[in-house]
């Protein structure tokens, strides 16, 4: 049976271990409001953007330059009716090397198109993945959220609707 959590790939021409360094500075390429820390087993954080999104997230695993996991504890969406559909949904980060290029390989396992919010997160995660961590990682600049400043097309048709 194929599987179809949200997952989304790149190649960069950087090492496994500036790759693993950058993914454990979320304030940097997914949002510059998170607070708690990030970079140890068993570290919890709390994300959020303005009044549309919510998280609270565990570090789950760290395996030096491979892998990174998060498990998603708690969640609010304002734009959707379940609340909750993120709860208990892992994040994993794999990255491994592919010739003399790194390849990181990102999946939301748990977050399904069956989700309500499976459009917006679909687009949120591609943004913050392919757009924001993987310049992160190849310039130093990333593209996090913050309030006042949308970064995806949902994010900002919300703040427009007066939602967020």
């Amino acid at each position: 049976m194929t599987t179809q959590d949200f997952t989304t790939t790149f190649l960069v021409n950087k090492t496994p271990e500036e790759i693993y360094n950058a993914i454990n500075n979320p304030l940097a390429w997914w949002s510059t409001e998170i607070e708690g820390n990030t970079n140890r087993v068993n570290d919890v954080f709390d994300y959020h953007f303005e009044d549309i999104h919510k998280c609270k997230v565990k570090v789950l695993e760290l395996v030096p330059n491979k892998k990174v996991v998060w498990q998603i504890l708690e969640n609010d969406f304002n734009f959707t009716q379940d609340k909750t559909e993120w709860v208990n949904t892992t994040i994993v980060f794999d990255i491994s090397k592919q010739g003399d290029k790194t390849q990181l390989t990102f999946t939301h396992i748990g977050l399904v198109p069956e989700y309500e919010c499976y459009e917006a997160c679909n687009q949120g995660w591609t943004h913050y993945i392919q757009s924001s961590l993987k310049k992160y990682i190849t310039s130093g600049e990333g593209e996090p959220n913050k309030t006042g400043a949308p970064q995806t097309e949902t994010e900002k048709k919300l703040k427009e609707s007066g939602v967020i």
